[in-house]
């Protein structure tokens, strides 16, 4: 995708220092005075801030959408330019919707985590190597909006009400955060810098992105526009590090002792709710639970300003300590968090589209961690992946990538499992669609294969113990596709355009109690509905919506037992 510098009317390129963009923030009237932020922190997911050195440069950051209409220096051609830089990437979604009091603010996933394959990745025959989880998607999650009065469109929130939702446009609503629970794979540590706590476990996060823009993303603050806070899921609930965008810093992002690491095949039950903050005088905030149902360990976070969690400032950055709550009352299909791509609430998504295998890599960078502490990483992949057809424009730099055995200098992490690149230091995926999550080397199955893992295994959600009543299933995988002009469908597709001629799907699978949702490649055996397979992303809704993004109709969301009893 091509950065506001390439597009007509916005002069040169804007991939420059950090006194041009810092200068473009004083022009808004936005600026951060000395000592509002750390030198250090994540005041952008995107890691773009010209005011402050991203702690982690790999987050899995909310996708943001555009608006066909608003042209400037923050979206055009229905996409969002962070720092002059476009930053969307892939993001297939199922999301559940119900009118039932307090479907949108607690709901319960019950999950098994999948299992690799006994064999360690190859990087030989694409669409055919051992694939394992960590290069499929960085991080599974499930979404929930959050009440930030803060953030986009800087307007007044209350929390767990439909009150905040926006109009038929978008426009107008109450203030909107984007908090995803998100899974780490194993396999691709440290977690830092590239993707999992170490190479046996999974673990996972709470996140809260907030965005620092006006109603049409008409002035947005340049050194933070996309805030985030983050916090591991912790025995004892306590963070690693500040998790706050204005504090974070190497702890953040790095586990300790307390962290919960759940084994693949595991049976985890996970609770979202606003809960009472402990000590907070009858205050409230938003609260994951983590059950691992198969060893007995428990963790939790909690979004609450006596841990830690800060909202941000638009006008100089700064943070107060905030508690987050969910935002919306019901899970309503206008209940929405307004700026971000997926329109959605209760969800449950696979980040994918960041990794490439390969046989070797070159080029080699430094990357500088808060208290000095550094890594080498690699700019350029080699390999079967590469078939030298791609577009550096779109995606001049394969970087992060390590070789296999790296243990990441002072971060002493466990030695890589396979040479690879995350696709993340100058732009947010991997948008030429060369790497595995575009091959069909996905789960097949709820077991591992030979060659390909078995996929996550997801009961329906519920809220208050009943299911959600309808689902439909969308992806922004248009936006970052550089065939699709962002105003009409011409050019868009899923698959998208690139080798691989793949995109993974959801089916739903019959059980004896029912039916449960896997992901990948799953399209034959007993009780399997793939819903079309790719079909079921419906059409590229730019007409509707503004922006590329494909959206499936709206389904039942019942299923069926083996004696053909009607479920819910």
């Amino acid at each position: 995708m091509a950065s506001r510098g390439d597009r007509p009317g916005f002069g040169p390129r804007l991939r420059v220092g950090a006194a041009v963009l810092f200068a473009s923030a004083c022009a808004l009237m936005f600026v951060v005075p000395a000592g509002a932020s750390a030198a250090n922190g994540e005041l952008d997911c995107n890691g773009q801030s010209p005011a402050q050195h991203a702690v982690r440069n790999s987050m899995a950051c909310t996708d943001i959408r555009g608006f066909n209409n608003e042209s400037n220096q923050n979206t055009w051609d229905g996409r969002f330019y962070d720092n002059g830089e476009y930053i969307g990437h892939d993001e297939p979604d199922m999301t559940f919707l119900s009118s039932r009091h307090g479907s949108g603010d607690e709901v319960t996933w019950t999950e098994t985590l999948p299992r690799d394959p006994s064999a360690a990745p190859t990087v030989r025959h694409p669409g055919s190597d051992v694939a394992h989880w960590f290069e499929l998607s960085v991080a599974p999650w499930f979404s929930m909006a959050i009440c930030d009065s803060n953030s986009y469109p800087q307007t007044p929130c209350k929390p767990e009400s439909d009150s905040n939702a926006p109009a038929a446009n978008d426009s107008g609503g109450g203030g909107s955060a984007f908090m995803e629970m998100q899974f780490y794979p194993p396999g691709m540590a440290p977690f830092a810098d590239s993707t999992s706590c170490d190479n046996t476990h999974w673990c996972s996060a709470l996140t809260i992105d907030s965005l620092e823009c006006t109603e049409g993303f008409a002035t947005c603050n340049t050194a933070c526009e996309e805030p985030v806070n983050f916090g591991f899921i912790q025995r004892n609930g306590v963070p690693t590090g500040p998790p706050s965008p204005q504090e974070a810093d190497l702890q953040t992002e790095t586990q300790n002792s307390q962290t919960l690491l759940m084994n693949p095949g595991d049976q985890l039950r996970v609770s979202m709710y606003d809960a009472p903050v402990p000590g907070g005088g009858g205050a409230k905030a938003f609260k994951v639970v983590v059950d691992d149902l198969t060893t007995g360990q428990s963790g939790f976070m909690q979004a609450s300003a006596k841990n830690g969690f800060q909202n941000t400032s638009i006008s100089n950055c700064s943070g107060t300590p905030h508690n987050f709550q969910p935002e919306y009352n019901t899970a309503a299909k206008q209940n929405i968090i307004p700026w971000a791509a997926l329109a959605t609430n209760i969800s449950t998504e696979y980040e994918t589209g960041h990794w490439e295998p390969c046989t070797s890599v070159t080029d080699p960078g430094t990357y500088t961690f808060s208290g000095g502490v550094t890594d080498t990483y690699y700019n350029t992949c080699n390999g079967p992946y590469e078939t030298g057809t791609e577009n550096k424009s779109e995606e001049p730099s394969d970087a992060f990538c390590y070789p296999k055995g790296d243990t990441h200098g002072a971060l002493h992490s466990a030695p890589d499992t396979t040479t690879g690149c995350m696709d993340d230091l100058l732009q947010n995926g991997d948008l030429d669609f060369d790497g595995t999550p575009y091959y069909p080397e996905w789960p097949t199955g709820q077991n591992p294969t030979s060659t390909f893992p078995g996929s996550f295994v997801q009961q329906l959600p519920t809220s208050g113990g009943s299911q959600y009543d309808k689902f439909f299933i969308q992806t922004d995988l248009a936006l970052s596709e550089s065939t699709c002009s962002g105003t009409t469908t011409a050019g868009c597709s899923v698959p998208p355009p690139g080798p691989g001629d793949f995109y993974p799907y959801w089916s739903r699978v019959g059980s004896r109690d029912g039916c449960v949702l896997e992901f990948g490649n799953v399209h034959s055996g007993y009780g399997v509905n793939d819903y079309g397979q790719d079909a079921q992303y419906g059409s590229d809704q730019i007409a509707s919506l503004g922006y590329p993004e494909y959206e499936g109709p709206v389904m039942d969301n019942s299923c069926y037992s083996r004696h053909g009893h009607r479920r819910y």
